[in-house]
């Protein structure tokens, strides 16, 4: 995205965009935020230059922010994080007078490819395609020791975290016949009117959940209490048929326990859309690229057009409303109003 110089004497602010996709809807930040800003599309430059710029700038648009450029981040404002998950910013090293919002929009999605990856498994669509494309003509009317595949209705998805994702997630499934139950940290949080799981408990019911569900799928965000949350005893109790489907980040899952359960038959399949690495390293250290009951995706559940718009329109209603001294939506850290005297006083936005 080219850069945006503010006209005459009328100073917007300087923004600092470090985010390959959303750089793709720079058009659409520019339209709704109008022409008195400065933006800065930084994906390309190195970090020395990045640690540079950022002193100067007033708002951060990314998911990810180095500690050290944090620290010198001097006249930032907002950071605002492309998406739900802030873990990728260091909030300890800002100053305290800046806020930090997310924003959403990506349950629909990843709840479609969700959907996709249980049919996917459950009509062993891989290895179909996979042998097809050898020149093997496999199905059961031909070979009497190939299973049936499954069909949805009348089969029972659990669902770990029950947020945006969670419910989206609950709701389609809901639509093609499954049954709905999960887990979550609040369980008498309200739900959408049209959405009816058969329960919703706390997180002490995972056990029954797990034990309960035919397809289990993976939400939560990664914490303290999240990480390695499903391991071999979990993988045991969801038995021989189940399906695991991991949307959420890869250490919520145990690396070795999962390829394990893959390898000897503990579970039917996974779908893992999230992984323990990312570029350049491998995705995991194990081969789960060489089991054929695992869909492998790059992180991309989320990746449509729909998502990343609704994001663009959130961001630029959010600079709108820094610049208008109004409070900003989705604040997950508040920042305190920079006095004159460039202190920090009472809470911001």
């Amino acid at each position: 995205m080219a850069r945006t110089a503010a006209p005459g004497g009328d100073r917007g602010m300087r923004i600092m965009l470090n985010h390959r996709i959303l750089s793709r809807f720079g058009e659409r930040l520019r339209a709704r935020t109008g022409d008195r800003h400065e933006w800065l599309d930084v994906c390309d430059w190195d970090a020395a230059r990045i640690a540079d710029a950022i002193a100067t700038v007033d708002v951060y648009v990314g998911s990810q922010l180095a500690e050290d450029h944090a620290r010198r981040a001097r006249r930032l404002r907002l950071v605002h994080v492309v998406g739900a998950g802030y873990d990728g910013i260091p909030l300890e090293a800002l100053g305290p007078e800046v806020t930090v919002a997310n924003t959403f929009h990506h349950g629909t999605s990843i709840a479609e490819h969700v959907l996709m990856c249980v049919l996917m498994l459950s009509r062993r669509v891989l290895t179909a395609d996979r042998e097809l494309r050898a020149g093997r003509w496999r199905n059961v009317a031909v070979d009497a020791t190939l299973p049936f595949g499954d069909t949805l209705r009348g089969r029972r998805v659990g669902v770990i975290g029950f947020g945006e994702t969670g419910t989206e997630i609950g709701r389609l499934c809901q639509a093609v016949g499954l049954g709905v139950r999960a887990v979550r940290r609040d369980p008498s949080a309200p739900l959408p009117d049209d959405l009816r799981p058969d329960w919703v408990g706390g997180t002490d019911r995972l056990p029954e959940l797990l034990a309960d569900s035919d397809i289990v799928v993976v939400t939560v965000p990664l914490s303290a209490a999240t990480r390695g949350l499903i391991g071999p005893a979990e993988l045991a109790a969801m038995g021989p048929r189940s399906l695991l489907v991991n949307v959420a980040r890869g250490p919520v899952v145990q690396e070795e326990a999962l390829y394990e359960a893959l390898s000897e038959g503990t579970i039917a399949g996974a779908a893992l859309d999230v992984w323990w690495a990312a570029p350049p390293h491998a995705p995991s250290r194990l081969p789960f690229h060489t089991l054929p009951n695992v869909v492998m995706t790059p992180h991309n559940s989320g990746h449509t057009e729909e998502t990343f718009a609704a994001r663009a329109t959130d961001i630029a209603a959010n600079i709108n409303r820094l610049e208008a001294g109004s409070p900003l939506s989705d604040v997950v850290r508040a920042g305190r109003v920079r006095t004159a005297s460039g202190g920090a006083a009472g809470e911001g936005v």
